[in-house]
């Protein structure tokens, strides 16, 4: 079971990476699914994530706290929208774009229903 926990971290750690390179494709949720499967297989590759000088503060918030910043809610929805936006500019069939706009919106609820405030 550990080597499946490791698994799913290290892919979602490698997705993490690449979302650093393409603005499209988030860093963060996928580092938190990384630090989750971690917990569960190696505390000390969880604790590199968690205190990562650039993401772990984004890292702890969330697993302490459920907290989401606004600059991080604002591109996520704004992210969302242009998805569904270029695909209707692309000409994707009305059911995809429908599909589409339905889950991000309802991630977008989800999203910006969270609490802002950091801890001090």
């Amino acid at each position: 079971m550990r080597l499946l926990w490791l698994s799913v971290g290290w892919v979602s750690v490698g997705l993490g990476v690449i979302g650093v390179a393409l603005p499209v494709m988030p860093t963060v949720p996928f580092l938190l699914v990384a630090a989750w499967a971690f917990s569960h297989s190696s505390p000390e590759l969880r604790a590199r994530i968690r205190n990562h000088p650039k993401y772990g503060p984004s890292v702890r918030a969330w697993q302490e706290d459920g907290v989401i910043s606004v600059l991080a809610k604002t591109w996520a929805v704004l992210a969302m929208s242009a998805g569904v936006g270029l695909s209707w500019w692309l000409g994707m069939p009305p059911w995809v774009v429908a599909t589409q706009a339905i889950i991000c919106t309802l991630i977008a609820i989800f999203v910006v229903s969270r609490p802002s405030r950091q801890r001090p």
